[in-house]
């Protein structure tokens, strides 16, 4: 590992406080092991590292020191809002944040933050735990953002998960219907079942579901989803065999022969896991079938992401809760129910995330307008790119889960 000085610096970097924070940023990036970094400092000097392994190559613009003073004292939580409010940029910034979390195991030792800070940012998500009260605000805080907003910027289904590349020149439309068409094929449809839908977004599934002759029961706590929902089966005159509910999963009653949920196990939280999958044992009718999409973290990360709260929780999913694909196989095990198929299609989220980004981004003159400001516009810009880092570094992962009761036939 050798440092390059491609840029001679100012005479200003010998000051006692930018000398500090350049010895700092040094330390910081010698701990790279995997790809090559250029660091831009305030003075206008340059500092370059590369790791030993392959990797991405990423630019820091740090625009004030203060972005490595909350990178130290507040790990990368508050590296993340040193960026909101410009204190650094990027000219790839998905392509730092993958760096970043490529060498994630290297680097975390001197970006975890002061343990006070550690400790703080824990109780705050503790706070935030989904009760029934507590689910309702952290959806609204998430998904009421308002349907003219995210119609800017998904694809025309509204479908705000990951596709399914099926072609590697598919449109994010196709992708997406590709998507909606596997899982109702995981569904094994026959006609006439019963479907309960947890967390049925803004409809694009349910009405897929009853045009292959399905009834479907599709529950949210969004008030914005559901409008936007209801509409849309009235529009395709399927209201005779969709029915939208603003509920709880926990507060459904009766038995359904299918259960489908698509990414709504990460909002559940961890507390609430087992009460999650009781739910769908409890829920679904001897010889019936559920499908989960599911995003998940890498086990070796997930001591560590389940102590710290990390920008998405704070941020973007209040309450929210990642779980492993150990997880789910344990906690639908003790909840009576058989894990039977999985498919994991992590690298199409990456593609997924790239293609919101660059809608989203190409509509931010009219989502402005809508009156949201700039520093909406950094947080959700390093929202996309955080998730795609995760992605592409394996971090984190999103599959199919297919479950049956445990003592079920297969062949039914």
């Amino acid at each position: 590992m050798v440092f390059e000085s491609k840029a001679r610096e100012p005479a200003s970097l010998g000051g006692p406080k930018e000398s500090t924070a350049a010895r700092a940023v040094r330390r910081l990036i010698a701990q790279i092991e995997f790809g090559r970094i250029t660091v831009v400092l305030p003075s206008g000097g340059h500092v370059q590292h590369s790791g030993t392994g392959a990797g991405p190559s990423a630019t820091l613009v740090l625009r004030r020191w203060r972005a490595i003073r909350r990178l130290i004292g507040q790990g990368d939580l508050g590296f993340a809002e040193a960026y909101i409010v410009g204190d650094w940029s990027s000219p790839d910034l998905a392509a730092l944040l993958e760096l970043a979390a490529r060498n994630i195991a290297a680097l975390d030792n001197k970006i975890s933050g002061f343990w006070p800070v550690r400790l703080l940012n824990r109780a705050r998500h503790l706070l935030r735990a989904n009760s029934k009260p507590g689910s309702r605000r952290n959806i609204a805080f998430h998904y009421d953002l308002g349907n003219d907003f995210y119609q800017c910027w998904l694809d025309q289904s509204m479908t705000y998960s990951s596709a399914l590349y099926t072609d590697p020149e598919q449109t994010l439309e196709a992708a997406q219907d590709a998507k909606l068409s596997r899982i109702e094929d995981l569904l094994n449809l026959r006609g006439g079942e019963h479907v309960l839908e947890i967390g049925c977004g803004w409809g694009a599934l349910a009405v897929k579901l009853a045009r292959a002759g399905a009834r479907v029961t599709g529950i949210t706590l969004s008030s914005e989803q559901l409008a936007f929902a209801r509409q849309r089966v009235r529009k395709e005159e399927l209201a005779d065999k969709v029915e939208l509910e603003l509920i709880d999963y926990r507060d459904v009653r009766g038995t359904y022969d299918r259960i489908v949920s698509i990414e709504m196990l990460e909002a559940v939280g961890e507390a609430y896991w087992p009460v999650y999958f009781k739910t769908l044992r409890e829920r679904l009718s001897p010889g019936g079938i559920a499908a989960l999409q599911v995003i998940t973290i890498d086990e070796a990360r997930f001591e560590d992401y389940r102590r710290t709260p990390d920008f998405i929780q704070r941020h973007i999913f209040p309450g929210g809760m990642l779980p492993t694909k150990a997880v789910i196989a344990g906690q639908a095990r003790a909840a009576g129910l058989t894990l039977v198929s999985t498919q994991s299609f992590g690298d199409d989220y990456a593609k997924t995330l790239v293609e919101w980004r660059k809608r989203f981004l190409a509509a931010w003159p009219k989502i402005e307008a809508m009156g949201f400001p700039e520093r909406f516009r950094r947080l959700w810009e390093y929202y996309l790119c955080y998730c795609e880092a995760g992605f592409r570094a394996g971090i984190i992962d999103v599959g199919f889960y297919v479950l049956r009761e445990a003592d079920a036939n297969p062949g039914v």
